[in-house]
């Protein structure tokens, strides 16, 4: 697809305001696409939309295929008449502000339990009808994604090379016999998916009905803790009890001086290739049935990985294995390109790129990743990341979900750095090189971005709104604390709006008003 001059917003769906303790796809999901459509916004970002696991991060999911049951709006619900308004009383009494997620979980999963039952036994014939032809369409993914999650659930949510031999390894007779005997938990599973995609179509559709398209995100991982590896052991490097035997990282970087230790299990990619790599293009198909592009996380993964020993502590001692590179993307070109040849993909291409990562982007017309908070360093090395060295065919950040917000990175990073005086220098860079007081940062990169020649801009909604590090969404090696920001719907002032809106504008970047600009001209 041609990725014509546009900006959008960076905002998960666990972050939108309201009652419930989280973000979710009911009323104030469309009052935020009401308002990327009034300020000039043509694509929202967000994060993997996948059933979270431990740690609560989008990027450890159950499945890469099923939808965060917690996502659901219960309010919809009401109006359905499978729960009532009372039921959601004790889920106001959540902060509005960031996500609990243990008492989120456990107060919402009840909740959808209740409104399971009551679907069973009131839904009319046109709304069951509706229900089965979901699953029946979806039964390639479902069928193993619901059984994982019931049988996890028996067991009080173990990872899945705990069960019983039988069951780990998925034998015949011992499935029939769990599904014969759960088959209420597993209709549960099942319905909760419906739900989910249920509304987050209705969602997507009404975005695009307003001129938004929506950037998805897939990992180049999945969990190990997974319905993808429980059901397909052989596409992964697993012992005979199903444990990896090497598992995904990356080395020392900017984020981690022992690097990062994902722990996620590594793909046997001469095998995926036996079969054309069909695992993955049903993953990516499945993916723009729900969104309009897609954001491959770690693309640097797909020419090498890093490749790091189980049984390590940090992710120091990995080295590099060869990804199955053009091999797949050529696969993914016969599958997925528009007429013109191009793919409805961002390459996320941070981190340590070589010459050969960048030659395998390039082959493939795919847009990378350029991240203002990266831009700024003094060392000679950097001058291709330095803004004036940015290319049309890339997509440009303030901050990704992984930075603090920029007015955190300006206050906080010299402080924060053993080598503070190399890292204030380039918050004064940035200052000399914007020309600027430094007073409003954040709308400093705002202009920046908008004005940039990438034909994409995309700003975190922290940023927009001013924040400082408490707002930050994740902070990579930390296992807890992340993910849980939440922004207030009164903190979208018609200042801000219109600021934006403004700038948008100004820089070429209002999709919708582009055709009148161009008549005005001739």
């Amino acid at each position: 697809m041609s990725f014509t001059r546009a900006s959008g917003i960076l905002l998960h769906p666990t972050s939108l305001p309201g009652e419930g303790g989280i973000g979710d796809l009911g009323q104030a999901a469309y009052d935020f696409v009401d308002f990327l459509g009034a300020t000039g916004q043509s694509l929202w970002q967000v994060l993997p939309l996948g059933p979270t696991g431990y740690g609560d991060s989008p990027y450890q999911c159950f499945s890469a295929f099923a939808g965060n049951p917690l996502l659901i709006c219960l309010a919809s619900l009401v109006e359905d008449g499978f729960l009532q308004n009372s039921d959601l009383d004790e889920l106001a009494k959540l902060p509005v502000d960031a996500v609990d997620y243990g008492a989120v979980i456990e107060l919402k999963t009840n909740l959808l339990a209740k409104a399971h039952s009551a679907f069973i036994e009131l839904a009319d014939e046109d709304a069951k009808a509706d229900y089965l032809k979901f699953t029946e369409q979806s039964a390639w993914w479902l069928e193993d994604y619901a059984t994982f999650r019931a049988i996890k659930d028996a067991h009080n949510g173990q990872g899945w090379t705990t069960w019983e031999p039988y069951l780990r390894d998925r034998e015949d007779k011992a499935l029939h016999f769990f599904r014969e005997n759960h088959a209420a938990e597993i209709s549960r599973h099942k319905f909760w998916q419906y739900l989910f995609f249920k509304q987050w179509l209705a969602l997507a559709t009404y975005a695009n009905g307003k001129g938004v398209k929506i950037i998805g995100d897939i990992p180049i991982f999945v969990a190990h803790d997974s319905a993808d590896v429980w059901a397909n052991p052989q596409l992964f490097h697993l012992d005979k009890e199903g444990n990896p035997t090497s598992v995904a990282g990356v080395p020392p970087d900017y984020f981690s001086e022992t690097g990062q230790l994902w722990g996620n299990p590594l793909y046997r990619w001469e095998l995926m290739a036996k079969d054309g790599y069909q695992w993955w293009l049903k993953r990516i198909r499945a993916a723009l049935s729900s969104v309009d592009i897609v954001r491959l996380d770690h693309f640097r993964g797909f020419e090498k990985y890093w490749a790091v020993p189980a049984t390590e502590t940090t992710a120091v001692n990995g080295k590099w294995e060869l990804g199955p590179g053009a091999d797949l993307f050529n696969a993914i070109k016969n599958a997925f390109a528009d007429e013109a040849g191009k793919l409805p993909i961002i390459a996320e291409d941070l981190g340590l790129i070589t010459p050969e990562v960048d030659a395998l982007r390039e082959q493939f017309n795919l847009p990378g990743m350029r991240v203002l908070q990266f831009s700024f360093g003094t060392d000679p090395d950097a001058d291709k990341l330095k803004p004036y060295s940015y290319e049309r065919n890339s997509v440009v950040y303030t901050g990704t979900h992984d930075n603090d917000t920029t007015l955190g990175w300006f206050s906080t990073k010299a402080a924060e750095s053993p080598d503070g005086e190399a890292k204030l220098s380039e918050q004064e860079f940035a200052i000399k090189y914007l020309g600027t007081d430094g007073k409003e940062l954040n709308w400093d990169f705002i202009r920046l971005a908008l004005a940039s020649v990438a034909d994409t801009a995309i700003i975190p909604l922290q940023d927009v709104l001013g924040c400082g590090s408490e707002a930050r969404m994740n902070t990579p090696a930390r296992e807890s604390g992340n993910w849980s920001w939440r922004f207030r719907a009164d903190q979208l002032t018609p200042e801000f709006r219109q600021r934006l809106a403004a700038l948008t504008e100004l820089y070429g970047r209002n999709c919708a008003r582009l055709p009148k600009m161009a008549e005005a001209a001739s």
